[in-house]
């Protein structure tokens, strides 16, 4: 027999939420353990000492990064506070504050590694690729697994800006539109990597791969969009409650 199914709305609704929160922690502790695991085994260099250690390596972003979390959980809680007791409905609160903290939480680590320098940067001649899937295959056909995890790592730049950006803004619930604002942001990063002089390849394949990250994140997030009236996609119209 189905206990759920026998309790009032307020409480099944109130059960779902426990077992979405005990989700998200599980899933958040395993991340944080991965990642804390991946550190360890990747120790800091030695050439980088002090505050450099930090901002100016991947596993100190990725410290970085794990070290953040509870404060992004603590703004998404503190905003959404906020705006129930402004007079948006609860559900819409969490949704708006999470998408908005998790556009930024997700993607600001993946840019800052994206423009960590080389060890040849100011020097090394600067490097453009504009020959589409090229250089992928270049690196398939020598290093199948180096490959794999370029293209998963290149997947996930945009992936949070592309999964939370129409679940927060109705002028971006489109795949489409998504797409356009993947290829833009990466051709923003690709361009800066180039003007900087970080010692990095400035790739058409890296904004083709970044901008279907940000595509695939979208459509996975389908479902708590926004339509043209405020409604999540559906979801009557009639059920969306007043506020910002």
């Amino acid at each position: 027999m189905d206990h759920t199914a026998a309790l009032p709305a307020p409480a099944r609704r109130t059960r779902r939420i426990r077992r979405i929160r005990r989700a998200v922690l599980a899933a958040s502790a395993t991340l944080g353990a991965a990642l804390v695991a991946f550190v360890a085994q990747r120790p800091l260099r030695h050439r980088h000492t002090g505050w450099h250690a930090w901002v100016g390596t991947v596993n100190g972003v990725v410290v970085l990064t794990v070290a953040a979390l509870p404060l992004a959980a603590l703004v998404v809680w503190v905003s959404a506070r906020r705006r129930t007791a402004a007079g948006v409905a609860p559900e819409w609160a969490r949704r708006r504050s999470l998408a908005e903290v998790g556009m930024v939480y997700g993607t600001v680590p993946w840019v800052w590694m994206t423009m960590l320098p080389g060890s040849g940067a100011g020097v090394a001649p600067r490097r453009v690729s504009l020959v589409p899937l090229r250089d992928l295959i270049e690196v398939v056909a020598g290093a199948p697994v180096t490959a794999i995890v370029q293209v998963v790592g290149n997947l996930l730049v945009l992936a949070a800006l592309g999964f939370f950006a129409p679940v927060r803004f109705t002028a971006l619930a489109s795949v489409r539109r998504v797409l356009v604002l993947g290829v833009a942001c990466s051709v923003l990063i690709e361009t800066a990597q180039y003007v900087l002089w970080l010692d990095r390849v400035s790739s058409v394949d890296d904004v083709l791969v970044n901008a279907a990250g940000a595509a695939l994140a979208a459509r996975a997030s389908r479902r708590w969009w926004r339509t043209a009236g405020g409604a999540p996609a559906g979801r009557p119209r009639s059920a969306v409650p007043a506020g910002r």
